[in-house]
């Protein structure tokens, strides 16, 4: 059996000095009220309780101007001895949020292998690499736009110990949050905007997935997605969710991707299905759950022995609530849960 696992950790990054080594001290850090060694002790304390041979980390530590997101990970393997000791990143970005893989050597092998043609040749009608521009028109003008990602989906060739070679990609989609609105109107301009654009981007995922499918390669697709089925009041406006475009939902059942978190959403949109975050409202001083985060997988592997999702949530896992340290370290270490999926790769079903 193989464990996979995918979590924004918040600003992980403001817990690493220019050295790329860990700060531990009692400044704060990126979480609203923490210290970077309360982060980081709780960070430890999740990693190795999920205890996952590879871990898709979505705002990985800023990789430029001197800093590697690769040695600060392994840096942070090192200190709290994780069997996850090599890391890899694919196409960096200026966001000082990159997404990187962290993993085992003795389980997986692991090649970043981006797909696509690369920037800036090729025929706009076909599918770009993630580090380079989509054509797509998104408000229905006749004329498309210049679709791009802040941060470019991380494209990996994975090869299990003795198992069949999969196709893994992280994602860390386009925030539908209106940030910058200064008024209920902007509000709603710059919200639409950005739905428009995060559905481009899924858009662009489901194509490269389909690529995949028609090849016969096991797909895993993974990461925060800043969307999911019925999350907001702009979905209506456009039939479906950035989630259900990548799954397929519309696609014949050999085309359809598995993720029964997403899958229980749909069922179930007034309520009633797994969340992956919780984030503070200071507004209303509450808290709000979003299912996020999500790992999808091609439908052969959907038919593997188990397989086996959890979301590592402090309150709703019986396991993680009954483990008051494991608890208090998923509230302290990010406003995001880790979401693991365990499957034999060697067989097929």
């Amino acid at each position: 059996m193989i464990r996979l696992a995918t979590y924004n950790v918040e600003w992980f990054t403001n817990l690493f000095d220019q050295n790329n080594q860990l700060i531990e001290d009692n400044s704060w850090s990126g979480k609203w009220n923490v210290t970077k060694s309360m982060q980081i002790n709780a960070l430890g304390i999740v990693f190795q309780s999920i205890d996952a041979d590879g871990i898709m980390i979505i705002e990985a530590p800023d990789n430029g101007s001197g800093l590697s997101s690769v040695i600060a990970l392994e840096h942070f393997a090192e200190h709290f001895k994780l069997r996850q000791n090599k890391a890899i990143i694919g196409f960096t970005n200026h966001t000082q949020q990159e997404i990187a893989f962290l993993f085992d050597p003795t389980k997986l092998d692991v090649i970043h292998d981006p797909q696509g043609y690369p920037p800036p040749h090729g025929d706009a009608r076909e599918t770009p690499r993630f580090d380079g521009v989509f054509h797509l028109d998104v408000d229905v003008d006749a004329k498309p736009e210049k679709i791009s990602f802040s941060k470019p989906p991380l494209e990996l060739l994975v090869i299990p110990e003795g198992g069949n070679p999969m196709r893994l990609i992280g994602v860390h989609a386009k925030s539908k949050a209106p940030h910058g609105a200064k008024n209920r109107q902007q509000e709603v301009r710059i919200a639409i905007d950005n739905r428009r654009k995060q559905l481009a981007q899924c858009i662009w995922l489901r194509q490269r997935v389909e690529e995949h499918l028609a090849l016969g390669d096991n797909v895993i697709v993974m990461g925060d997605f800043n969307d999911g089925p019925g999350l907001d009041e702009y979905e209506k406006l456009f039939g479906q969710s950035g989630v259900e475009i990548v799954i397929g939902v519309s696609k014949p059942e050999s085309e359809t991707l598995r993720e029964p978190h997403a899958e229980a959403a749909m069922s179930a949109r007034a309520g009633g299905f797994p969340t992956t975050s919780r984030f503070y409202l200071h507004k209303s001083k509450t808290y709000l759950n979003a299912l996020l985060d999500y790992i999808m997988v091609s439908p052969d592997l959907g038919r593997t022995v188990g397989p086996i999702w959890k979301v590592w949530h402090p309150f709703d896992d019986p396991d993680c609530f009954d483990n008051s340290e494991l608890c208090d370290a998923l509230l302290t270490a990010s406003d995001h849960f880790p979401v693991t999926i365990d499957m034999d790769f060697t067989q097929r079903g």
